[in-house]
């Protein structure tokens, strides 16, 4: 039996409640409790997929010959591109991964507007380097300039000159600065080296706007004039943002054009319907399979009870803060979880009632339970891991985000089901053990 049992559960009690709190929140906030500034606050509303909730899914296809080769990196690109594109809808929890060699599959739950989602993807993507004079806009800014297309049709707005486009850039990289900060390292064509060589040194101290798509994404100073065809571009960059950068670069526009093959619109009150079926059967099972334990193992079932509903409001709190965006598939690969949590505990205690059959004390039973059931349970859960990694790849390579969505939360669950059974499950069967002392072991525990 455990030792430090009152430490055991102040930490149980402690977990529950943390996970009960964010699974009751939809924003958490901690703030100082002096001056009641915020320190802290994070979004755990609960995210629906697009068959939850509704919205749009989009079917896209490399449009190259069949006998056309599309390497994996281009791909790759491509996604990140179309990501950061309709990131900017303000779409929440979009989804754009690549299937297989030449497709990339998009979902935007909660879509209202399918063409301007349509439009975004595809937009070509224009680059330009953009004369800002000595007082540049804010990044994130739309500027009207006097190159392509306008998307700014005010006529008393400020015209910008474009000295270049991207089509002038043949390499861009991410390197170290000569403080070790991130800085993006290009190089341009011939035509646009004697561009820039004559631009940069007629404005040194002024700022050269990088804009894609008419939209400010950078403004550095020019610092010196570059004559060589190669610069930097410095402005306190992390790494993460230094790669973004690099990518807006160096594919202002997709690498590869890609056309839409397939669209479908999945209605609110269909995901709204979904949902509903999926909380009703999942109250329905949860209920039977308690109603089950308790009847069936008595006293230890009534225990595992309480650890199942510990278990529920761990994960759901996990799932809520990582976060991850629940579908179908996905709440059916957390009931199945719940089912690896119930196949320890069964273990366990016919492990304890064989012991006990067996004229073992209690105290030895349950030490014997667990030790004879534990390789078992490490067994089948190590197994059920395995293979959620191998759909959770699977899905990834192909784009099914039907087998993703399910492997991920499988996967999550059975992690926590495993915490639950070996640390919750002995821990609150050992307390109760500890003050109860059941004399009638037969009817305690259903020998």
């Amino acid at each position: 039996m455990f030792r430090n049992l009152i430490t055991r559960l102040v930490l149980i009690l402690v977990i529950a409640a943390l996970a009960i709190w964010v699974d009751a929140s939809q924003t958490i906030t901690i703030r100082n409790p002096i001056d009641q500034t915020t320190l802290f606050t994070r979004d755990v509303s609960p995210r629906l997929g697009l068959d939850l909730r509704g919205g749009l899914q989009v079917l896209m296809e490399a449009d190259l010959p069949a006998e056309t080769a599309v390497s994996a990196e281009s791909m790759e690109v491509a996604r990140t591109i179309l990501e950061n594109r309709t990131n900017a809808l303000g779409v929440a929890e979009n989804v754009i991964q690549v299937a297989g060699e030449r497709r990339i599959v998009g979902e935007f739950p909660g879509a209202q507007d399918a063409d301007a989602v349509l439009a975004t993807i595809q937009q070509t993507g224009l680059l330009e380097f953009v004369d800002f004079g000595a007082n540049p806009p804010a990044e994130g800014t739309l500027v009207q300039t006097n190159f392509g297309d306008q998307t700014i049709t005010d006529p008393e707005a400020v015209v910008y000159n474009t000295v270049m486009t991207g089509a002038d850039l043949t390499s861009v990289s991410v390197t170290a600065g000569q403080t070790g900060e991130p800085v993006v390292a290009f190089e341009l064509s011939a035509d646009g080296s004697q561009i820039f060589a004559q631009y940069t040194a007629a404005n040194i101290g002024n700022f050269l706007g990088i804009v894609l798509d008419k939209k400010l994404i950078s403004a550095p100073r020019i610092n010196s004039a570059i004559t060589e065809g190669s610069g930097i571009i410095e402005g306190g960059f992390t790494q993460e943002s230094a790669n973004a950068l690099a990518v807006q670069l160096r594919y202002g526009s997709l690498p590869i054009p890609m056309k839409i093959v397939e669209t479908r619109i999945v209605g609110p009150t269909l995901g709204e319907d979904s949902l509903r079926k999926s909380l009703i059967a999942g109250l329905v099972g949860m209920s039977i399979v308690i109603l089950f334990m308790g009847l069936y193992y008595r006293l230890p079932g009534i225990v595992a009870d309480l650890a199942i509903l510990f278990y529920a409001a761990l994960a759901f709190a996990i799932f809520k803060w990582v976060p991850i965006t629940l579908t179908l598939p996905g709440i059916a690969g957390f009931l199945l979880s719940t089912g690896s949590a119930l196949d320890a505990n069964i273990l366990i205690f016919e492990r304890i009632k064989e012991e006990l059959r067996n004229g073992r004390t209690l105290e030895q039973a349950i030490d014997l339970g667990w030790i004879k059931a534990r390789s078992s349970i490490l067994d089948s859960n190590i197994a059920t891991l395995i293979t959620s990694a191998i759909l959770f790849w699977f899905g990834s390579t192909f784009g099914a985000t039907i087998v993703k969505g399910f492997s991920l939360t499988l996967a999550l669950g059975v992690a926590i089901s495993l915490l639950t059974a070996i640390f919750v499950t002995r821990s609150l069967l050992a307390l109760t053990l500890k003050y109860f002392k059941p004399k009638n072991l037969q009817f305690w525990f259903g020998i």
